[in-house]
């Protein structure tokens, strides 16, 4: 009730909120289901995921961020009302200070959307932090040091890469590849090479029960269901980890070609750093099995998976919150 302070992770797939002193209190997808003839408001989080691609003509279920920016104003700020709300307990004798988790690579007018959402949703006044000084901070690295520390911030809309040092992004990149995209390619290749139409979520549970991002040893097998291209009636196949492997590279190519370039734009005192320490993976696509190896063998440099790779952003914007004031004088912009 007395809650004056919540940290966001504003995700494209999945929110997290992180109150001071109690962690991470929810974890939930970014959807929204909507009535189509008034707009108004059905369901929000793991009730309107449960809907996606199975509404009547009616309701709409559907992602307000794309990309990790905002795409419909109007359905984000009633998601992040819902959150708030949700993570207050609903009673609020105070309008609570908000910081929220942006891409780095984000535009300033996308960056005031997201400010003016959290100030209509009932925050009395909205903090912006970059990903991935929230992520290294989410995952235990010394970011006021005065050596380079990399991050790797794989979410479900992007990705961000940044090399950090003495609290600020020295070298950075952001490319629109995440978890989404991961699913679309996987949902292309079953369509061309089996001849099955899939959903999102079936593509999704392929990724996460098979996938690799390199060939594994010992293979995995899973069964799906879909609908038959050719003949429309729903069919039944076995689709091997291999198949998830060949369908996700040109997407992988894509983040290993963005890591390539932020550390060709580090200064050699700090690339020195970066081969020392690593790269650290966070963000819920850095769960894919094995991403952490086929980074290290393309660009040469270690990389490791942070412990929670999913919680690092929310976990980082809820220790910022803790040391506001002193967050406030080096990396926040604010309302």
């Amino acid at each position: 009730m007395f809650i004056k302070r919540i940290g966001i992770d504003l995700g494209t797939t999945y929110t997290l909120v992180h109150l001071p002193g109690r962690g991470i209190v929810l974890n939930e997808p970014s959807v929204v289901a909507l009535s189509v003839a008034d707009r108004k408001i059905l369901a929000v989080g793991n009730e309107a995921k449960e809907m996606l691609g199975r509404t009547p003509d009616s309701i709409v279920a559907t992602r307000p961020l794309k990309d990790g920016v905002i795409a419909d104003y109007r359905t984000t700020e009633a998601m992040l009302r819902y959150f708030i709300n949700k993570a207050t307990g609903g009673i609020r004798l105070f309008r609570p200070e908000v910081m929220i988790a942006v891409p780095a690579g984000i535009t300033s007018t996308e960056r005031r959307a997201v400010i003016d959402a959290t100030i209509a949703a009932g925050a009395k006044a909205a903090y912006i932090i970059k990903e991935p000084i929230a992520a290294a901070i989410g995952a235990n690295i010394p970011i006021g040091s005065a050596s380079g520390h990399m991050i790797i911030d794989i979410g479900g809309g992007t990705s961000e890469i940044a090399v950090i040092s003495l609290g600020g992004i020295v070298a950075n990149t952001s490319v629109r590849i995440g978890g989404n995209k991961l699913d679309a390619a996987i949902q292309e290749y079953i369509r061309k090479k089996y001849g099955l139409a899939i959903g999102e979520r079936t593509a999704e549970e392929l990724k996460i029960n098979i996938g690799s991002a390199v060939p594994l040893d010992k293979k995995l097998t899973v069964e799906i269901r879909g609908r038959d291209v050719v003949s429309g009636l729903p069919k039944t196949i076995s689709v091997v980890s291999d198949d998830v492997t060949e369908a996700i590279q040109d997407e992988l190519g894509g983040i290993i070609q963005a890591v390539k370039l932020v550390l060709q734009e580090t200064p050699p005192e700090l690339s020195a750093d970066v081969i020392d320490k690593g790269m650290v993976l966070s963000g819920g696509s850095a769960q894919l099995r094995h991403i952490d190896q086929l980074l290290t063998q393309a660009t040469g440099v270690p990389a490791y998976v942070a412990d929670d790779p999913l919680l690092c952003v929310a976990r980082g914007t809820g220790i910022a919150l803790d040391n506001l004031e002193s967050y406030k004088r080096s990396i926040l912009s604010a309302k």
